[in-house]
């Protein structure tokens, strides 16, 4: 059996209406957490004003996107750079737990083989 060619068109059409619907979501809880919280990052407490708000982002504290309460507990507004350090945080935390996804093969080859027959051979020098 040979593997079907996905339908291009078709992928397209899906990751498209996936963004799409990811931007309408985002545009929904960003313009509430942007109006319940004042502009300034949770953690590194710069401020902001609508000259550089795009640089302020609204971080899911559970990190599920989905999980949007009415009162914002799920929010936090965090600068583009805490953000990305508060998901580094997450996926090293995630890894750390045991939950990789990919198992990382042993490593196999040794670097200090032949080091002592080198070392003998440069002090017969």
């Amino acid at each position: 059996m040979s593997p079907q060619t996905p339908d291009s068109a078709k992928l397209d059409r899906i990751v498209a209406e996936a963004r799409r619907a990811a931007e309408q979501r985002e545009l929904g809880y960003r313009e509430r957490a942007l109006k319940m919280y004042p502009w300034v990052c949770g953690r590194c407490g710069r401020e902001f004003t609508r000259s550089n708000l795009r640089e302020l982002t609204v971080h899911h504290r559970n990190h599920d996107h989905d999980f949007n309460p009415p009162d914002g507990s799920n929010w936090e507004l965090l600068c583009v750079y805490c953000h990305d350090n508060e998901h580094s945080r997450y996926i090293d935390h995630v890894r750390g737990a045991g939950y990789e996804t990919a198992a990382q093969a042993p490593a196999t080859g040794n670097p200090f083989a032949d080091l002592k027959a080198m070392l003998e051979a440069k002090g017969k020098r």
